[in-house]
């Protein structure tokens, strides 16, 4: 008599399992119930990851493909890299961690800069697989990879695209600021300057004029983190005096040399956005020859204007500036592919909230944009977002709360028990 339990042993649809980080598949070979050697052996084989390396030398190009076939991986080159017929080229290195630990050791032995391009690839690497570290804004520690954090915006001003003029004078401006902390803000970010396409530059005067009586307004009341969203030095001064405890520069510390000093010297965080030019033209020059890998460029030149002011690499975060100097499909490629932005090793700040990315795309007005914003905050915590910039706190609250329980493995939130009224409802 045949044994229907041995005849469905194997009768189980099989899984193709996405696999991201080392800890994933860790989780996996453990559920498997592999012993420890085994743990160890297998988890750096199991990852694989696609590297792309700009304007390689011929010589060193012909190295890299060499000793990473020799080891079972690939590496894309251009035609001529072979004979040496063109002097550089770009190329696409294939293989898992352990291929790269492996290819890495063995480029430290060479000469042709190989050494130092091993170091960078290294530490792309790492950083891309790693949770940044911690930062402190003002008395609040965020930490990283458990959830996402809500920043919430307060523009002064008359002219922002989405709230200008919302305010009549400071004690509006308060209460609204206020509120938002109430509906769950982990911070306020004060902006006194308009920054929308076109938008003409006021002075430093009337900026500290409309920001540092809300700034000292909010810090009598709460002690929620407050984020200074200016471009300008003297501003960003007077705001830490009064309580700001972080500056959100759009410019990526470019348009006032001054700026990074003031950052330093009062040991404040600081998130540097990428952007071409000033808001008054920042849409003219809209040409990128490779738009994720010119804006990584960008931020990782701001990144070294801040260390070499001074600045401390756990006081950075990041932003790839959504809206600014870019099309509406150049803003959709850089949210699809966030994570690329993981590989400067920072956490990651993202605003849409209310773009004209949204409006364009889904044909609406800026009041009708909340469920196209909650769509793109979704869509930015899946690709490693780690803060949200949003004027709908409470409802974009939501949002990153739902996210974070899907996708945070270690969140803090409660897990959800099943309904009382069964699977079926």
């Amino acid at each position: 008599m045949t044994n229907n339990s041995q005849l469905t042993t194997h009768n189980k649809t099989p899984r193709i399992i996405e696999i991201q980080t080392p800890e994933e598949v860790l989780n996996e070979i453990k559920q498997i119930g592999a012993d420890q050697v085994a743990q160890e052996i297998m988890q750096p084989k199991a990852v694989f990851r696609a590297v792309k390396v700009k304007a390689v030398s011929s010589t060193a190009a012909n190295i890299i493909k060499q000793e990473m076939l020799s080891r079972g991986g690939e590496v894309v080159v251009a035609r001529g890299v072979v004979n040496n017929s063109i002097s550089a080229s770009d190329i696409l290195m294939l293989g898992t961690l352990r291929q790269f630990d492996e290819l890495l050791i063995k480029m430290q032995a060479h000469q042709f800069g190989l050494p130092a391009l091993a170091e960078e690839i290294k530490a792309a690497l790492h950083n891309y697989s790693n949770i940044p570290a911690p930062i402190k804004i003002g008395e609040k520690e965020f930490v990283f990879g458990k959830r996402t954090y809500v920043v919430g915006v307060v523009n002064i001003t008359p002219d922002s695209f989405s709230d200008g003029g919302k305010f009549s004078g400071s004690e509006d401006a308060i209460k609204y600021a206020l509120k938002l902390v109430e509906d769950g803000a982990d911070i306020l970010d004060i902006g006194g300057e308009s920054t929308r396409p076109g938008a003409q530059e006021i002075s430093v005067e009337e900026e500290i004029k409309r920001v540092v009586p809300v700034i000292q307004g909010i810090r009598d009341k709460s002690s929620v983190p407050v984020s200074i969203d200016t471009r300008k030095s003297k501003v960003a001064k007077e705001a830490i005096a009064k309580g700001a405890s972080m500056v959100n520069d759009i410019s990526g510390l470019r348009f006032d040399s001054g700026m990074a000093k003031v950052v330093a010297d009062h040991a404040v965080p600081v998130c540097l956005m990428h952007m071409r030019g000033i808001p008054l033209n920042m849409q003219e020059n809209i040409h990128y020859d490779d738009l994720i890998q010119d804006v990584i460029d960008f931020l990782f030149e701001s990144i070294a204007i801040a260390k070499n002011a001074g600045i401390l690499g756990h006081k950075i975060i990041i932003d790839p500036g959504i809206g600014f100097g870019k099309t509406v499909e150049q803003n959709l490629e850089i949210l699809g592919k966030l994570k690329e932005f993981k590989v400067l090793g920072y956490p990651i700040m993202v605003g849409t909230s209310r773009k004209s990315l949204i409006g364009k795309t889904l044909d609406l007005p800026i009041e009708h944009r909340l469920e196209g914003t909650a769509a793109t905050v979704a869509v930015a915590i899946a690709n490693g977002a780690d803060f949200v910039r949003v004027h709908d706190v409470c409802q974009m609250g939501r949002v990153v709360k739902m996210t974070d329980a899907v996708l945070r493995k270690q969140s803090s939130f409660t897990k959800v028990t099943e309904d009382k009224e069964g699977k079926n409802g």
